[in-house]
């Protein structure tokens, strides 16, 4: 029985053109020199504060070996020390003991595990996962950080759903980098 309290939200950057990374996976074009004199600051408290409400992140394979990539180039490791969930049937390196691999049902994995566990679970990545769990009906939000850049082609955000999923606008804001990010409740 899934906690009534738990909350997942699907949450990627993308190009306005709605691409997550280029076809060779690279996301070299997530810093932008954009300026936008009326959009809101990230400044690091508000980050930081926003950060800790997140319970737990989930993600594919991919995903994970570009954070593993950020990390080996000095960027840090971006999801700190939260529970980190892969879903992979490949064999990965286990850099922390806050990575923890899985496979099989993801709506078992979820509804049996996640939600039971953690009260914010956040999907960060691959368009195959966050589609599957579109389809699935296992998302109650969807944030989208559209950045000003055109990439004319690449991995879309999400990987054919197969039906339409009616969602709600529940906010939008835009920051001083010229991102803008989109809040949408998933209806049901």
């Amino acid at each position: 029985m899934a906690n009534a309290d738990s909350h997942v939200t699907i949450h990627m950057a993308a190009s306005l053109d709605g691409f997550i990374a280029r076809k060779d996976g690279s996301v070299d074009w997530l810093e932008t020199s954009d300026e936008f004199a009326e959009g809101a600051t990230m400044d690091p408290g508000f980050v930081e504060a926003f950060l800790r409400t997140i319970d737990c992140y989930v993600m594919g394979s991919r995903t994970y070996e570009t954070a593993l990539g950020f990390e080996a180039k000095g960027f840090g490791w971006p999801y700190g020390d939260k529970p980190t969930f892969v879903l992979t049937h490949r064999e990965l390196p286990r850099t922390r003991d806050t990575v923890e691999f899985h496979s099989g049902d993801l709506a078992q994995f979820v509804n049996g595990r996640l939600r039971q566990t953690f009260r914010t679970i956040w999907f960060v990545g691959g368009s195959v996962l966050s589609a599957e769990c579109l389809r699935l009906g296992l998302a109650d939000e969807v944030r989208y950080s559209i950045l000003p850049i055109l990439i004319g082609e690449g991995i879309p955000f999400f990987e054919k759903l197969g039906r339409d999923i009616a969602l709600h606008l529940a906010e939008v804001k835009a920051y001083r980098s010229g991102m803008v990010e989109l809040r949408y409740e998933v209806r049901r």
